[in-house]
Parts: structure tokens; C-alpha cells; sequence
């Protein structure tokens, strides 16, 4: 048992994290009852010399063993807190057929067993990032004052508008996400998946069939969660239960939360993280320049729940930042401190799409619009921005995107001055189009003095007949929701727009047709118009920090 506490210890080190001062034991596959009796693994780990300290619950559907084990159990418990790492239902050992998104009744059944156990000691904390954020949400409202403390990574409490970003459907993430999991009773997948499942993924979507055959090109066989996707929308009763976001401003233990400007579920943290406000709580919040998978975050949120743990679980705060709210304000790679979110000093400013591709705070002049093809055959590819797992960069160079005849650019003069935005971001476009059923994307991006032009965020909205409603002319007002940023263009630099129809595979092609999106083969091509002039003046707003 020494031995093998040596190695879970030298596992630590390995993945970059500090073990603490406390030997730990560890009880393997201990049977945890769910309501309606299928049986539950979980591994115990526990300091050896401390007498019935906090717990810290984790529920995973990724494995209990490996990097998981050592990252939230061999780690917090060396530390001197119990945790508990339970595998969810279906995978790994734990009995039952695997209901993604479905957790409230187990979570809940874990909790009670979790106090009625002879070692716990009358709290417990939960942690992890992802899905194993989303289970706290799950049964956060209803586990009873036991629950001192949250902390949570790139995950949000409901998962509805990430999968329908905008009305369209994230493709890529969900394929990947459905071969990640339909792997998981592998007992090595874990070591495998975040390599091959993206590019499975991507193999999948560059076929050409459709999507409903997607799952079983990718896994092998027809994936039931993946069909269920295809088949509900963001408005779909399939969603209701799935969403834990009524209950967010009700959950009475205090939340950290840490995100990343590149995460795919960035937007809808934050929409948690108002919540808290609202309801009168003071949550921290984190943003770091990671995208959801990113191993930097991963080993930066394990000190920071320690310290959030010691503070509300053993009240001792002395390691908790004084300022709520903590960001990395890139292009200028700083960290900054504020006590809330949206940041204080921040004002809208709104930059207006020019004639001959210009940019600019001034108002448009007449103009004639400017117009391409979207043909869903060749569909605008996605080079980099908010990612899952796969192979495409979190920023990458956006130059030989720009260079196709399907994507709008414009852009600014050479900043005379150094430009900070810090939150929200929008645009505002007036658009026309020959096809009721399209797509918009819109990308801010930074360009560089020798020309470089890196993603720092982006938005899609689907369009459908009678949303937004046409004037008289068919020109419809339509409002897209970028990722948030924390960004500063330095001087000499211009600031970019884009505007295409298509993120694929990112976001599924939109066939133009209006059929459904899982079985739909025939492509019909969109002519777009984009305004810009007076009454029909097409922008991006941004969150500009004066000083």
C-alpha cells in the first residue's frame, strides 16, 4: 500500500500539480445505491490522519482511475479533505445504461448515501470541469446545507443553447462528445479519446452524408443521444429537464467558477454566473485565454478549488483573492482583477461596416450592399475559435479564410491608439437574402502589422421564415451574439470583421431548405446582402474600457 501510495503521488507530479502534506488511502469500488437500484462505483480516498474532515464529491462519466483519480482524489485528500470519485451510470463499472444530461435522481441518491456514511464528517464541497460541472448544477439546489461549496470549469447549468448555438447546431463538438462517451466503458479509452474521437469526428463530417449517419461513421454503430440532438431544438420538452438554469439563483453554496474566452460553454457560464447575482450572491469568476479542454486550466483550477475549499469548508480564507472576478486580458497577456462581471468602466461602442471594406465608428454612407454565395455544398470552413477537443487551434491565422469569395472583411485603419475591450460582444446586421432558411457568422479578429489576422471571438445566428421579420424591401435586422472577450489591440493594429454563412463543421451546414437538419441531402445555394447605410447601418458593438 506504500508503494502504490508513492506512485499515485509521483502521478501527481507528473501532471503538474503539488501534492500535500497528508498519506492517503484508497477504498476501490465502493457500491453506491441509486433510487431505483442499479448500483453506482465510487473510489474513496481519505487523509490517514485526519479524523472525519470535508468531503469533496466528484461524479464523472470520463473513468474514477487515471488522471481523474489523482487530479481530484490522490490530490484533495493529500491535502487533508475525504473525496469521493464516482463513476456515473453506465460507465466504468457503474451499473445502468448511460443517460447523458440526465443526473438529478443519481446525484441526489449519492448524496444521501454520501451522509449517511460513518466517516463523513457534515460537509462536503463538489468539483470538476465539463460534464462533472454540470452534475453539480444537476442536484446543487436540492442537496441539502451539507453543501458548503461549488467549484466548477467550462461547463454551464444547462446545455441547450450550446448544442443550438444560435439556432444552428454545433456539429463538431457533438460528435465528438458522443465518441468520447460511447467509448467509455473501455477501460483505456480515456488514453485514447482525446486524440482519435476528434479526428473521427472530422472524418465523419468531411463524408458527405447525412448527419443522421454522422454517429455511426464515427463510433461504429447509431448513437441514441446524437439522434435525440438531431431531433430536438432548443425549444423541445427533451431540453426541460436537462436544464438546471431556474434553479441556479437558488443554490445557496457559493460558487467558483472558472472559463475560458475559447470555451464552448463560455456564453452560458456566464449567464449562471448573473444569475448568482441577481439572487444576491457573490460567485468568483475566472476567465483564462483556454479553450475547454485546455491541460493549463485543468491544473490552475485545482489550487484555485483548494483554496475555495479551505475558505468555505475549514473558514479559512486567507488564500482567497481579494477582487471577485480575475481575467487575462489578451494581446496584452496581463491578468486583471475586478469585483464584477460585466467589468466596471466598460462602455458599448459601435463600430459600423463600411463601403470597399472599410470599418469604423463613424456612421455609413449610401451605399450599395455588399453581397456573396453560400453554396452548403463547399461550405465556409471553421479555421479556429471556441473548440471541444479536436484538432483546429483556438486562434489561428485567418488569412486564407479571408481569401474566399464567401466571406466579407472589413476592417479598420492602423489604430493610433492601444484599443481594450473587456465583455460582452454583438453585431448588428441588416441582411437579405434569396433563401428564408440561412445562416450568419460573424468573427471579430485582430490583425497584426504584418498582416496576421488572429480569431479573438465569434457568433452564428439561423435564420427561418419570419424570424426576424423582412421590411418591405426582404431586409431583415438581425442580432448575433459573439463570445464574450478580454482583448487589447495594441496601436499599430486594425480591428476586423467577417461576416460569411457557414463554420463548418464547427456548426452543421445550413442546406437552405428548410428540411430537417438530420436528414436533409439537397443544397441550395444563398445570395447575401449585407448593408451598411444610413438606416441600415450593419455593426459589431464592442465592450471598449476607456483609460
Amino acid at each position: 500500500m506504500e508503494g502504490l501510495g508513492l506512485v499515485r503521488r509521483l502521478g501527481v507530479t507528473a501532471l503538474g500539480l503539488q501534492n500535500g502534506p497528508h498519506r492517503v488511502t484508497v477504498r476501490r469500488d465502493i457500491e453506491v445505491p441509486a433510487a431505483d437500484g442499479v448500483t453506482l462505483l465510487a473510489d474513496h480516498y481519505a487523509p490517514v490522519d485526519v479524523e472525519r474532515p470535508p468531503t469533496i464529491l466528484v461524479r464523472s462519466p470520463y473513468g474514477r482511475r487515471g488522471p481523474f483519480g489523482l487530479m481530484c482524489g490522490q490530490t484533495f485528500a493529500s491535502h487533508g479533505f475525504q473525496a469521493v470519485v464516482q463513476s456515473v451510470r453506465g460507465g466504468f463499472g457503474s451499473g445502468g445504461v448511460f443517460e447523458p444530461l440526465d443526473e438529478r435522481e443519481d446525484g441526489l441518491a449519492t448524496v444521501e448515501w454520501l451522509k449517511a456514511q460513518p466517516w463523513f464528517g457534515g460537509t462536503f464541497a463538489m468539483h470538476g470541469p465539463s460534464y462533472l460541472g454540470y452534475v453539480q448544477w444537476a442536484l446543487a439546489a436540492e442537496a441539502g446545507p451539507e453543501l458548503k461549496a461549488l467549484s466548477m470549469q467550462v461547463t454551464a447549468s444547462t446545455f441547450r443553447d450550446a448544442v443550438n448555438v444560435g439556432g444552428t447546431f454545433a456539429l463538431e463538438s457533438a460528435l465528438i462528445w458522443v465518441d468520447v462517451t460511447a467509448r467509455m466503458k473501455h477501460p483505456l479509452s480515456g488514453l485514447t479519446t482525446g486524440i482519435m474521437s476528434p479526428r473521427r469526428a472530422r472524418r465523419a463530417t468531411l463524408s458527405g452524408r447525412p448527419l443522421s449517419e454522422l454517429d455511426s461513421l464515427a463510433t461504429g454503430e447509431p448513437q441514441r443521444f446524437f439522434q435525440e440532438l438531431l431531433t430536438n431544438g432548443p425549444d423541445t420538452p427533451f431540453w426541460d429537464r436537462r436544464d438546471f438554469s431556474p434553479m441556479v439563483s437558488q443554490v445557496q453554496a457559493p460558487v467558483n467558477m472558472t472559463g475560458g474566452w475559447y470555451d464552448i460553454f463560455l456564453p452560458w457560464q456566464l449567464k449562471d454566473y448573473a444569475a448568482l447575482r441577481a439572487g444576491g450572491h457573490r460567485p468568483y469568476l475566472t476567465i483564462g485565454p483556454w479553450f475547454h479542454a485546455d491541460a493549463r486550466m485543468m491544473r490552475g483550477s485545482i489550487g484555485e478549488s483548494l483554496a475555495w475549499f479551505r475558505a468555505h469548508l475549514q473558514d479559512d480564507p486567507s488564500e482567497l483573492r481579494e477582487q471577485a472576478v480575475r481575467l487575462f486580458v489578451t494581446g496584452l497577456g496581463e491578468w486583471r482583477e475586478f469585483p464584477d462581471w460585466p467589468v466596471p468602466g466598460m462602455r458599448e461602442q459601435r463600430w459600423h461596416l463600411q463601403p470597399e471594406g472599410a470599418l469604423s465608428p463613424d456612421a455609413p454612407p449610401e451605399s450599395e450592399p455588399d453581397v456573396y454565395r453560400y453554396d452548403p455544398a463547399h461550405p465556409t470552413p471553421f479555421l479556429g475559435g471556441p473548440t471541444l477537443l479536436g484538432d483546429t487551434h483556438p486562434q489561428t491565422d485567418q488569412r486564407r479564410l479571408e481569401r474566399r469569395r464567401d466571406v466579407l472583411t472589413f476592417t479598420s485603419e492602423e489604430l493610433t491608439e492601444d484599443l481594450e475591450i473587456i465583455g460582452p460582444v454583438s453585431a448588428d446586421l441588416f441582411v437579405r437574402s434569396d433563401r428564408p432558411h440561412t445562416d450568419f457568422v460573424v468573427r471579430l479578429c485582430d490583425v497584426a502589422p504584418d498582416g496576421e489576422s488572429l480569431n479573438l471571438c465569434e457568433g452564428m445566428r439561423r435564420l427561418v421564415p419570419g424570424t426576424p421579420e423582412e421590411d418591405g424591401d426582404g431586409v431583415r435586422r438581425v442580432a448575433v451574439e459573439l463570445w464574450p472577450a478580454g482583448h487589447r489591440f495594441l496601436k499599430g493594429h486594425r480591428v476586423r470583421v467577417q461576416v460569411c454563412s457557414g463554420a463548418y463543421p464547427r456548426i452543421a451546414r445550413n442546406t437552405g431548405t428548410g428540411e430537417p437538419i438530420g436528414t436533409a441531402t439537397e443544397m441550395v445555394t444563398a445570395a447575401q446582402e449585407i448593408f451598411h447605410e444610413p438606416g441600415r447601418a450593419s455593426s459589431i458593438v464592442l465592450p471598449v474600457m476607456d483609460g
